[in-house]
């Protein structure tokens, strides 16, 4: 595959995830929803592994990486599904932006990595302002905006500590494998969660939206996008790959407005485009210091 289609693969699923997820919940109920999206993602992964004959491990090291990389399948997805209730899908896409600053907060605690500099001090500052202009734009759609906030918040905490977990394990994986080892891990949890805040089928319910939705983001969403994602992260730089969070919201938010009639005032606009320049700033923000402090000198 060449590297272009995968980076655009990538775009192209993780902007049209977070719709994805408020369709997929319409009518099936958001924990039985990610439950099916899982198992059809395991399925297939399982498929490929035995006909592609790639090596899943299953040794301590190995046990452990699929452990902290269920941590953000299990705790983003489920959240995420909480959330679809309660907010748009583009403010779900814009928190999600988020990620990559409290991974680095996260790896500051955790992998004891430099602590942030003036500039991405700045650039949180600037990213979580516009993403609360944003939250107060939309704050009168939805008496429980709140809650599905919450919810978000916790998906992306639960995604971004994951990342930084996986990067303590050192140990050389198949991505495949790794994806299909995360999500044996997360199907008894994602089962577990189903049986006790649901429990119940409900087929009679279910529209074809709902069902389409979870198809796709079954193969799409849970397997080929994270395929594409490893097979860009190894072969782009990471500055390059960063922009993939860019640029998501963005059209993320586009599509909420055509597809599915939400809102996007000035305000949200203007909101997330503070969001967008926060992330700008987080990933290029001190190259383009460092190069000036180096002009002067």
């Amino acid at each position: 595959m060449p590297v272009s289609a995968a980076y655009l693969a990538v775009i192209l699923i993780w902007s049209t995830t977070p719709l994805g997820i408020v369709w997929s919940s319409e009518s099936v109920s958001p924990s039985l929803a990610v439950l099916l999206r899982m198992l059809i993602a395991v399925v297939l992964g399982l498929v490929i592994i035995l006909f592609s004959k790639i090596e899943l491990p299953w040794h301590k090291q190995a046990r452990k990486l699929y452990a902290f990389s269920a941590i953000g399948i299990f705790g983003g997805m489920s959240f995420s599904y909480f959330s679809a209730a309660y907010i748009s899908s583009g403010v779900m896409s814009l928190v999600f932006g988020l990620s990559p600053i409290l991974s680095g907060f996260m790896a500051q605690k955790i992998l004891n990595e430099a602590k942030f500099g003036w500039v991405r001090i700045l650039a949180m500052v600037v990213a979580v302002g516009g993403l609360a202009i944003v939250c107060l734009a939309n704050s009168t759609l939805s008496s429980q905006l709140y809650l599905g906030l919450l919810f978000i918040f916790l998906a992306v905490f639960f995604f971004s500590l994951s990342g930084v977990m996986v990067k303590s394990v050192q140990v050389t994986i198949h991505p495949i494998a790794n994806t299909v080892g995360a999500l044996i891990v997360c199907m008894p949890l994602f089962t577990l969660t189903w049986w006790l805040v649901d429990g119940n089928l409900s087929f009679a319910s279910w529209q074809a939206r709902s069902v389409w939705a979870i198809i796709y983001l079954g193969i799409f969403g849970s397997l080929i996008g994270f395929i594409a994602y490893y097979f860009v992260l190894q072969k782009l730089s990471a500055s390059t790959v960063a922009l993939i969070t860019m640029i998501t919201p963005v059209v993320a938010i586009a599509l909420g407005a055509v597809l599915n009639n939400e809102s996007v005032s000035v305000i949200t606009i203007i909101g997330a485009s503070l969001v967008m320049l926060g992330l700008w700033i987080y990933h290029f923000g001190h190259k383009i210091v460092a190069k000036r402090v180096a002009v002067s000198y």
